[in-house]
């Protein structure tokens, strides 16, 4: 009885000193993966980061003025008007402010228990 014990236990131990090794061996693969990946997202934000440099150089208006004095003819271009921008006197005026007395009215009808729209809607039937 104690041999077969000891057998079995002999047995599972291995299979136990066997998964922990598995686990552990890939565990490392996971590890080496992890750390390929974040090279590439460190390289390509680095790629990023230099493209959005380059970006910001060409449009610049002294990269871009040449290029569009060349091609004005082929793209028919014009140059703008002041007028086609609009004036102040298009935008709308600023909103007054509140009327303080219907307010006032409002939230003292409100205090004394009678809604004003329960009020409106029965006078209108």
């Amino acid at each position: 009885m104690i041999r077969t014990l000891n057998i079995i236990l002999v047995v599972s131990s291995i299979a136990m000193l066997i998964g922990v090794y598995a686990l552990k061996f890939t565990s490392e693969d996971t590890s080496v993966v992890k750390s390929g990946l974040q090279r590439q997202i460190d390289r390509q934000e680095a790629d990023l980061s230099l493209l959005k440099a380059d970006w910001a150089y060409l449009n610049q208006p002294a990269n871009v003025a040449p290029i569009v004095n060349r091609h004005t003819a082929e793209l028919n271009l014009q140059t703008l008007a002041q007028d086609q921008f609009g004036s102040f006197d298009l935008l709308p005026m600023r909103m007054k402010a509140p009327d303080t007395n219907a307010l006032d009215s409002l939230f003292e009808s409100l205090n004394s228990g009678v809604d004003p729209i329960q009020q409106i809607i029965s006078e209108s039937d």
